[in-house]
């Protein structure tokens, strides 16, 4: 038995996965139920417990509609359909496949047509959903490890050291950082401390505009004397062995 109703598109679903479909096709499709006030093929349904029914036929109508009322509830709320029997289903689904095969002007004579069978299909649809299932798990592996490395290269590059010119060092380079510099060039520790304290305080009242000026400014106290920091032969080897060297 087979009964012509209008049913709640909430109420209805498919086996057949909705990426199965251009969403562009199902958008346009949707427009036209909405201006028509219906789909033109009912869907073809059956019921698989209380005011829920399965599409057998349609599935590309169904997932419009469900469009439709995606756009607009109040107007794509119902759609129409025949509703089959348990005992016609395979016959309706013969008929449905007849019909595809002479709207798309196939030829061949359908007495050769095989009865496709429900679970065939719902065979199909398992293989289908599966599929999808473990094409959407390598998506989310894929997106995890892409964020595991995008973490390690920024963690790689917030190591590599980043060139820096003699001058800006003195300008901008912390004591803790300009200290172990200053030893690199070949001052002894206490020196260097007493260098990059002197730098610090001079660089505080002024930026130093040049290599020369740094020369110029920078004294430290040599017993009750001040005497420059670096000497300009100094400086020459504290530019050689800088630039040698990649500063943090």
């Amino acid at each position: 038995m087979t009964t012509f109703l209008m049913v709640d598109v909430a109420s209805v679903t498919s086996s057949v996965p909705r990426s199965n479909f251009i969403e562009s096709d199902l958008d346009i499709l949707a427009n036209t139920i909405l201006e028509s006030g219906g789909i033109l093929k009912p869907l073809v349904l059956k019921k698989i417990g209380f005011e829920k029914y399965e599409v057998i036929d349609g599935h590309f109508e169904y997932y419009a509609a469900v469009r439709a009322r995606e756009k607009n509830p109040s107007e794509g709320e119902t759609v129409n359909a025949l509703i089959i029997s348990p005992d016609k289903e395979e016959a309706v689904l013969k008929q449905a496949v007849i019909l595809k095969r002479s709207d798309s002007g196939d030829k061949s004579s359908v007495e050769t047509t095989p009865a496709i069978k429900n679970s065939e299909l719902s065979r199909i649809a398992n293989i289908e959903l599966r599929l999808e299932k473990q094409i959407n798990e390598l998506r989310s592996e894929l997106a995890q490890e892409r964020h595991k490395l995008d973490d390690k290269l920024k963690h790689l590059e917030g190591q590599i050291p980043k060139q820096i010119q003699p001058l800006e060092a003195f300008n901008t380079l912390i004591l803790s950082e300009l200290t172990p510099r200053l030893i690199s060039a070949g001052f002894t520790t206490q020196a260097a401390a007493k260098v990059a304290e002197s730098v610090d305080k001079e660089r505080k009242k002024k930026k130093f505009a040049s290599l020369s000026d740094v020369v110029a400014r920078v004294k430290v106290t040599n017993g009750n004397r001040q005497v420059k920091g670096i000497t300009s032969e100094k400086m020459v080897e504290i530019i050689d062995s800088w630039s040698r060297l990649l500063f943090l």
